[in-house]
């Protein structure tokens, strides 16, 4: 493969420090951008860097974008392994200047021509990575970390629950393309079933998904209501299937609370079929979030606990 030139050019500090004791990232370069939807902006990274990349199994794998301030300059000093030195970055900012990072799931990576590809939410000049991935150019700078994750579709479920907003969607569509991958052949055997419920804002923000027959896609538009609020009646809409429930739930912190409560109390399924979490918050940045999301999952605990659950 062409790597391709990262732009702008950056000068090499040496390497003073071993990676197993800072924080390096790995450091790539726009390829291409393509908009999927009113608001899903696909962003393909490559270049020589990504050689570092070790994909994760998990359908929800996601990366950190670190995006750095203006006063960072273009220099990147390296770790021995060749990653982008983090701390040494970080250290030498001004006062209240800090390195920024924004979760997103891995929608794809090609590990033949070393390319990772991200769908991120737009919502204009809203947010920090939104806009970023708006104004994305063939060669820009792409810092990174990770990839993590913990979830994938357990195909021994008799039913699999797909749940999420418009941040959710892309681990979405991963797994139904994982259930649609394992279906088999059109039999009497009744092979996967399951249901996805997706909120957008509407029509213009939804995008093709590839899921296997016996999976129903349901869309959510969110039109100028409150976030979330219309994905919870959806769900608490649907008639609860017979056997063994698989469930993926994530989105916005409140709405992801209530169906929480919803699947655990109401419904009583085990947690251990449940994979949950809050993505974003209404009213909070990522730090923000960040910065009380332990208090927010001890009072669901405290909840679960009150029911007997714990």
């Amino acid at each position: 493969m062409t790597d391709i030139p990262i732009r702008p050019a950056a000068a090499h500090a040496p390497a003073t420090h071993t990676a197993a004791t800072r924080v390096g990232a790995m450091r790539g370069a726009v390829v291409r951008t393509e908009r999927l939807s009113a608001s899903m902006v696909r962003v393909v990274v490559g270049g020589a860097g990504m050689r570092a990349f070790a994909p994760s199994e998990h359908a929800d794998s996601y990366v950190k974008l670190v995006f750095l301030p203006a006063s960072a300059g273009s220099a990147r000093p390296l770790l021995d392994d060749g990653r982008v030195d983090l701390d040494a970055i970080a250290a030498a900012l001004p006062p209240g200047d800090q390195l920024r990072r924004r979760s997103y799931t891995v929608r794809a990576f090609d590990p033949t021509t070393l390319r990772l590809t991200l769908d991120l939410v737009v919502h204009g000049d809203e947010g920090l990575a939104g806009p970023w991935a708006d104004r994305a150019a063939p060669g820009d700078e792409v810092l990174l970390l990770g990839p993590g994750g913990d979830y994938s579709p357990d195909l021994s479920a008799d039913h699999h629950l797909l749940v999420g907003d418009a941040s959710a969607l892309p681990a979405i569509a991963v797994a139904l393309e994982r259930l649609a991958a394992s279906a088999p052949a059109p039999a009497p055997a009744p092979g996967i079933r399951g249901t996805a419920v997706v909120e957008v804002h509407g029509p213009d923000d939804e995008v093709a998904l590839t899921a296997p027959t016996g999976v129903s896609v349901r869309w959510v538009h969110q039109g100028s209501g409150v976030a979330g609020l219309g994905l919870v009646e959806a769900v608490r809409d649907l008639p609860w299937p017979d056997g063994r429930v698989h469930a993926f739930v994530h989105g916005e912190a409140g709405a992801v609370k209530e169906l929480r409560h919803l699947l655990r109390v109401e419904r009583g399924l085990p947690r251990a079929q449940l994979s949950i979490s809050g993505y974003w918050r209404l009213g909070a940045d990522d730090e923000g979030w960040r910065a009380v999301k332990r208090d927010w999952n001890r009072s669901i605990e405290h909840d679960e606990q009150a029911a007997g659950l714990i």
